[in-house]
């Protein structure tokens, strides 16, 4: 077993709540403004709009797992909860109970037969991303989603909701898989029991890539470290020599 370096996290404060709210609001209001966007296929910006809600839906995700390790608002456990389940819900109604028990299954078997996110280290991205799909995606997911796309075409155009609310969403799951999940997981590890790797420092691409998740063994060796801390813990590791 290799020894993992300390890093101790510093003061999380109201500092959690205020990032998490920040986070949801500007997807929220993103969203808001864009579902009433005028559509211009030739128009950059369309596309660029797409990859901006795109990362937003991954913060929102983001929030919804630093809720599951407790770590959104660590001194008020009812509050931390409820923005988990917000955040969940508002990522295609994922369901919040069975991504805690399944993540925390994860961390405890990280890429073994046991860890729900693993696929045998499969070295083909999509056949991999479909057994994690299957994992996760319920019907009534796919149910709630197409209620909610029909109750909301009624005050907004179709175009719109498809583009900016529905693709990020698909887009971010991909996002989030592939810095969080197969890049860190796929192929053999050196570092039982975290089984997890980390890109190259460099908080820039990291926060863009996924919000700091691909530092992921940092991650997996200080899950009560939110995300926003996380490029402080690579740091450390890295200046350590691991």
């Amino acid at each position: 077993m290799q020894a993992i370096p300390t890093v101790k996290p510093t003061e999380i404060g109201q500092k959690g709540l205020w990032i998490a709210l920040t986070v949801l609001g500007l997807w929220f209001l993103s969203l808001s403004l864009l579902l009433h966007y005028h559509i211009n296929w030739q128009n950059p910006l369309t596309y660029l709009f797409i990859l901006l809600q795109m990362h937003l839906y991954t913060g929102v995700f983001i929030t919804a797992h630093d809720s599951i390790h407790g770590v959104v608002v660590p001194q008020n456990k009812r509050l931390n909860y409820w923005l988990g389940f917000l955040s969940a819900s508002l990522f295609a109604f994922n369901n919040f109970k069975t991504l805690s028990a399944k993540h925390h299954l994860h961390h405890r078997h990280a890429a073994t037969p046991d860890d729900p996110d693993y696929h045998d280290g499969h070295p083909n991205f999509f056949l991999w991303f479909l057994a994690f799909a299957k994992e996760y995606v319920s019907v009534w997911q796919v149910l709630l989603m197409a209620v909610t796309y029909n109750v909301l075409k009624l005050w907004f155009p179709w175009e719109n909701l498809v583009l900016f609310w529905m693709i990020p969403a698909v887009l971010s799951t991909f996002q989030l898989f592939y810095f969080g999940t197969y890049l860190p997981h796929r192929g053999h590890h050196h570092n039982p029991p975290l089984n997890a790797r980390s890109q190259s420092l460099n908080h820039f691409k990291a926060f863009v890539s996924c919000y700091f998740f691909g530092y992921h063994y940092e991650h997996h060796a200080y899950p009560y470290l939110p995300w926003w801390q996380l490029p402080h813990a690579r740091e450390r590791v890295a200046a350590q020599g691991e």
